[in-house]
């Protein structure tokens, strides 16, 4: 917990000198460029951003987010700056952020792609269970997430802290789909089972495939990674309690036809992106099926979000 609450002071430190210079940016430059606040992975969004510079030659200057607060850290960046944005364009590696985000009206009238919605989602990767089948036998592998409070997997379990990133919303996600009592109880008990709370998704999959854990919920562009890197993991399909997670891409301020912000966005929602995207590993590929996950209620979702959020907190902070 205490690498936890550093990764947050560093985090907000980082944000506070990034803040400065796109200040500086804004009021000093005649071409500021165009500003991405950019939730994907750092190592594969950033190949993608130079080859649409060699394209099109824009300035574009990206803003990351940090593995410990995935997504909500910008997210809550971007909703601070609501009266004068510094972002022109959002890119995420998730949904609900991002319709939090067009809820509280951050991308204003503007409009991608043909629904009418002000963002884009394109390509998927999914949550998912992971073990090292040397450690953990198939006799034992539990048959749904309900059985991880079992305890058999008392200390054995990983997953990142869920306050931020795809962890948060696969769990608030769950609390629509089970019912807010049954998913409070089956937190408590997942708590009291003393999990691993990581930083990130990634360190889900490192501490399994070391053996300190066996079982990490995780998302599956962290497994394929590990597996890439020579990890002895397999997954475990959650069936209706998982979750498909898209990118989604969006115009934070506006935009006109042709500009360099409209066309980065649709660079980024592109068939071309997504094949790079799914070829290294950030989404899952083409034509593997998410069909048998939940359906979030993003309505009733967004709509508890804060009291959800204050229970996951006061659960699993320890």
């Amino acid at each position: 917990m205490k690498s936890f609450i550093r990764a947050m002071a560093l985090g907000f430190a980082a944000a506070v000198i990034v803040a400065v210079i796109l200040a500086r940016v804004r009021s000093g430059s005649k071409d500021p460029g165009v500003v991405l606040y950019c939730a994907q992975d750092q190592v594969f969004a950033e190949p993608l951003l130079a080859g649409f510079h060699a394209e099109a030659s824009p300035a574009i200057r990206p803003v990351w987010d940090s593995e410990a607060v995935k997504t909500v850290g910008l997210a809550n960046r971007l909703l601070g700056e609501m009266a004068s944005p510094r972002a022109d364009v959002w890119w995420s590696n998730e949904e609900f952020r991002t319709r939090q985000l067009a809820a509280r009206g951050v991308f204003g009238t503007n409009r991608l792609g043909n629904a009418g919605l002000p963002f884009v989602a394109f390509g998927s990767r999914h949550r998912c269970l992971v073990y090292d089948p040397g450690h953990l036998p198939a006799g034992g592998l539990p048959a749904s997430l309900v059985e991880l409070t079992n305890a058999r997997f008392a200390g054995r379990i990983s997953m990142a802290f869920p306050l931020f990133g795809t962890t948060s919303t696969h769990l608030l996600a769950l609390r629509e789909a089970w019912g807010a009592e049954a998913w409070r109880g089956w937190c408590r008990a997942l708590a009291a089972n003393r999990p691993f709370l990581e930083e990130g998704n990634s360190q889900v999959v490192q501490r399994v495939a070391r053996g300190e854990a066996l079982l990490g919920l995780t998302d599956s562009d962290d497994f394929a990674s590990a597996v890439r890197g020579g990890a002895h993991l397999a997954e475990i399909p959650l069936g209706r309690d998982g979750l498909a997670i898209p990118n989604t891409v969006a115009l934070v301020r506006p935009a006109a036809p042709g500009s360099v912000a409209r066309r980065l966005a649709g660079f980024i929602a592109s068939d071309a992106t997504i094949a790079r995207l799914s070829a290294d590993g950030a989404l899952d590929p083409a034509g593997m099926s998410s069909s048998d996950s939940m359906v979030p209620d993003w309505t009733r979702m967004l709509a508890s979000l804060d009291a959800a959020t204050s229970e996951l907190e006061g659960i699993f902070r320890r």
